[in-house]
């Protein structure tokens, strides 16, 4: 059975913990704690705290809170990052005081601001900076395993990386199903066709981030899941250039994409080639002329290039699964 889900600290504000933290709202709530928005009233700075429920948990359901901010902590000090500025314990709640973006996260930014559609720069300029912040945790032992829009904060120009609550220290791991659906890699779910006993998790790491960059670029998601019974997916299985028929991708970027979604984790482009090649692409859409041939079908249509022209990042609501359930 899950964790009990349960709140306290959402019924009255302001409140305050640990004598100066003074909790004015909350900005999200997830499946084991909700996140909150405080006035630090010593220092005067606005902090989001990570309010993690030990209400009704057994000894093992705590530890895992307790690794989540240890690995936090481990990796917390790059500027891409979110800092984790504290730790409290109290009897019913696990504190996590950290960096609050008070303009939201990528989704929101992706979803409701605009986004980055056409903006080569601005593209380059985030996922630049995504891509070092997941570099310093891989080089750090760190394997963040839920790379998504939502867990990426906006702070102006700059982004921080957020919830190490399914984070890895393990660079082999054979823990399935870690992530949110449509930036699991087909290794993290078993294999494509052939069922693994693991996965390496530096390039279930760069396949989400190869979803981010189309979520950047295009605005939307590639598939639904990177699975034999996704349509979608199953069409690029078949042929590795068929995002290029359905999206106006450059071929630079396109080259890119079948890099990273390479079946094989053994073959699939490190992130420091990523990152580099991203940086370098001279554009990452083609030109009218090159793509005013490609005709994408009607929403209504059942095949599979109309499946993923319904999958706009925003009409879809990201399912987060976690296999290693800890009930």
């Amino acid at each position: 059975m899950s964790p009990t889900l349960n709140y306290p600290l959402a019924k009255h504000f302001p409140q305050v913990i640990d004598g100066s933290l003074m909790l004015q709202d909350m900005l999200g709530v997830g499946a084991y704690g909700s996140v909150y928005r405080a006035l630090d009233t010593r220092s005067g700075q606005i902090r989001a705290i990570k309010c993690l429920n030990k209400v009704g948990l057994d000894a093992r359901q705590r530890a895992f809170q307790d690794h989540e901010a240890h690995i936090h902590g481990l990796v917390s000090d790059h500027p891409n990052i979110a800092t984790l500025h504290k730790v409290i314990e109290e009897d019913g709640c696990l504190y996590m005081v950290l960096d609050c973006g008070l303009e939201g996260d990528l989704f929101y930014t992706i979803t409701e601001r605009g986004g980055y559609v056409g903006n080569d720069r601005g593209i380059k300029a985030i996922f630049g900076q995504i891509a070092n912040a997941v570099q310093y945790c891989h080089s750090k032992g760190v394997y963040h395993r839920d790379l998504k829009p939502e867990n990426i904060i906006m702070f102006g120009d700059a982004v921080k990386l957020v919830d190490f609550g399914l984070a890895t220290t393990e660079a082999v791991s054979s823990d399935f199903g870690c992530g949110s659906t449509f930036y699991l890699s087909p290794e993290c779910q078993g294999g494509y066709v052939e069922t693994v006993m693991s996965y390496d998790s530096a390039p279930n790491d760069v396949w989400s981030l190869g979803v981010i960059l189309i979520n950047l670029v295009f605005g939307r998601n590639p598939w639904k899941q990177a699975c034999p019974r996704d349509e979608t997916f199953s069409a690029y299985v078949c042929n590795n250039n068929f995002l290029q028929t359905i999206l106006p991708m450059s071929n630079e970027l396109n080259e890119i994409i079948k890099a990273v979604f390479c079946l094989n984790p053994k073959k699939r482009i490190t992130l420091p080639e990523l990152a580099r090649r991203v940086q370098s692409c001279k554009t990452f859409t083609a030109q009218p002329s090159s793509s005013a041939s490609v005709s994408v079908p009607a929403p209504s249509s059942t095949t599979p290039a109309s499946i993923a022209s319904s999958c706009f990042i925003h009409d879809c609501k990201v399912q987060t699964v976690h296999l290693r359930n800890l009930a």
